[in-house]
């Protein structure tokens, strides 16, 4: 039996469809005033919406003389496309009172909608599978945003806040429900999911969580370093509090085979270790690297300077975003392991900026090592360069 429900999704690209066809091209000129009337008619079936508001959004930047005669022409026009798209012969959109709304003859199934209504229904279930399930169903059914192609509209971009906001809540209850299943194959990945529909916020947690939780410590450490460089290289974002905290308990819970001494010193004698130039690490690596020295200051009685190392434009001015930048903090990556000792630890803190651990020195050679920095820095004419700020490191124990 074939499919009489007109099938409408709302989330990323809009589309009609009926028995399995598409009905729409927004494509065309012609085609958009239909797009735009469909969405805010099918959209709002509940309580229809007056023609004035149809009228405001369909030719609010048009002078138009007879503004009531070109909405019934869209109307008409509507009317005929969806007789001829094979729907059966009703009257598609009825106006009474002022008020426009879609035929009770034909049934509707909205994505939107249905995403509102699983959702309702995970909260009010009671039984465990069941939450998982109708969640799963519900945050699934959001493929992108509200209307991605015309969030210029301001009840477009209205609706697209609530419904990520509303993705957002689902995610999380439903990341609570899995965890309380021990579910954490399925928790994986809805954090894949869920970092996809909405890069760059944190929900790449919920995927190392539960990689942590099923003991695959290696691909979570792997899944940390790809994650932070994915958030460095396109925000310059550090790592989140969570993030950090879950880097905490992986190393607590990571277990090692039996092995002998000499064994595992040739692990942790990586080659990488053994590059010349300073020590480039991930910033946790950093930040632990420098609490280690705090702590070590105390008995030897080392001078150890912290620097800040900052792109900024030919004004003199912080870079933070533009094409150049990306390949800039590169080569400033590289000029800085170029110029430091090996004893010296350095990361990538954001957007063109990197912080540089100096090591039992001297005021006078921290403005030895950014001349160094800045010779393999500059090229020709260049006109960026680097602003650097510098603190004392002082032992706290």
């Amino acid at each position: 039996m074939s499919d009489e429900k007109l099938h409408v999704q709302m989330f990323g690209d809009f589309a009609l469809r009926y028995r399995g066809k598409i009905i729409t091209n927004e494509g065309r000129t012609s085609e958009s005033q239909f797009a735009y009337l469909m969405q805010l008619v099918l959209h709002n079936r509940k309580n229809g919406i007056s023609r004035d508001q149809v009228e405001r959004i369909l030719f609010e930047d048009r002078d138009l003389d007879d503004v009531h005669h070109a909405t019934r022409s869209v109307v008409y026009n509507a009317k005929k496309k969806l007789r001829s798209s094979g729907l059966p012969d009703v009257n598609y959109l009825e106006v009474s009172k002022g008020v426009l709304r879609w035929t009770e003859e034909i049934p509707v199934v909205e994505d939107a909608e249905e995403m509102e209504r699983l959702g309702a229904l995970a909260r009010e279930a009671s039984d465990p599978e069941s939450k998982k399930d109708y969640y799963l169903q519900a945050i699934h059914l959001y493929t992108g945003e509200f209307l991605s192609n015309q969030t210029a509209m301001v009840w477009v971009a209205q609706e697209a806040r609530r419904y990520r906001t509303l993705f957002a809540e689902l995610v999380e209850e439903c990341a609570a429900v899995l965890r309380e299943m021990d579910d954490y194959i399925e928790l994986e990945s809805l954090g894949v999911y869920a970092a996809k529909l909405q890069p760059l916020s944190n929900w790449e947690t919920l995927s190392m969580e539960a990689m942590i939780s099923m003991g695959r410590f290696e691909d979570a450490v792997k899944f940390y370093d790809e994650t932070m460089d994915l958030y460095l290289r396109t925000e310059g974002l550090r790592p989140s509090q969570r993030m950090m905290d879950l880097l905490q308990k992986l190393g607590t819970q990571v277990e090692h085979q039996y092995a002998l001494l000499d064994e595992i010193q040739t692990q942790l004698e990586s080659e990488a270790s053994r590059k010349r130039g300073g020590f480039l690490c991930a910033y946790p690596v950093f930040q632990g690297v420098y609490q280690m020295v705090q702590r070590m200051m105390e008995r030897g009685g080392q001078s150890i300077y912290l620097m800040l190392c900052t792109v900024v434009d030919s004004k003199g001015n912080p870079m933070k975003q533009g094409p150049q930048l990306e390949d800039l903090s590169s080569r400033l990556c590289e000029a800085i392991q170029n110029s430091v000792r090996h004893s010296d630890a350095f990361c990538r803190y954001g957007k063109g900026q990197f912080l540089v651990l100096l090591i039992n020195t001297t005021a006078e050679d921290c403005s030895i090592v950014q001349r160094r920095i800045n010779d393999h820095f500059i090229i020709g004419r260049q006109r960026t360069g680097i602003r650097y700020h510098v603190n004392i490191v002082v032992s706290k124990y």
